[in-house]
């Protein structure tokens, strides 16, 4: 089965290898920004979005608050991040989504939120919760379509222009 699967592979060779050097360098950029960031932060992975970008995830946090951060290993690390999420601990039961900040349609927020469920089975917190505020309203069908996909239960009240959205680990 591997062998038909080479057969068919119709890409040249100078696509190959450009696709092999393009690898090569985001891994020679993921082990420099790795060294980077762990200076400051805790790095906890290293992910591929639906893009085929690596990136690293790291995070701040303290007893209130967690933010996962993320960095494409196309680029050198200056301090910056492409994605984030913040969340606040309310007790001990729940995380609380403050804020999604970053760029969108590149597979951050999903590789970020990932990594946030991840994060909250390890400090055993059943439930992720957030807020969708006015100021979110010229792209909620984003938002819901995003939320949804991720297993939350997405309510809008779109008179008020507010909603909640809940992810119950199961």
């Amino acid at each position: 089965m591997a062998r038909s699967a080479f057969l068919e592979d119709t890409r040249s060779r100078d696509d190959i290898k450009h696709e092999l050097d393009t690898l090569e360098i985001q891994l020679f950029r993921m082990q420099e920004n790795i060294q980077k960031i762990a200076r400051n932060a805790e790095v906890i992975g290293i992910d591929q979005t639906n893009h085929n970008e690596w990136v690293v995830i790291y995070a701040y946090r303290d007893e209130n608050m967690c933010q996962l951060m993320l960095h494409n290993c196309s680029k050198p690390y200056k301090g910056d991040w492409q994605t984030a999420i913040q969340a606040e601990y309310k007790d001990n039961q729940s995380l609380h989504i403050s804020d999604i900040k970053g760029m969108q349609n590149k597979g951050y927020g999903s590789v970020l939120m990932n990594h946030l469920k991840e994060e909250a089975r390890k400090d055993n917190i059943p439930c992720i919760t957030g807020d969708i505020a006015k100021r979110d309203f010229d792209h909620v069908e984003r938002l819901k379509h995003f939320y949804s996909k991720h297993y939350f239960d997405v309510t809008i009240d779109h008179q008020t222009q507010s909603g909640e959205i809940v992810w119950n680990d199961v």
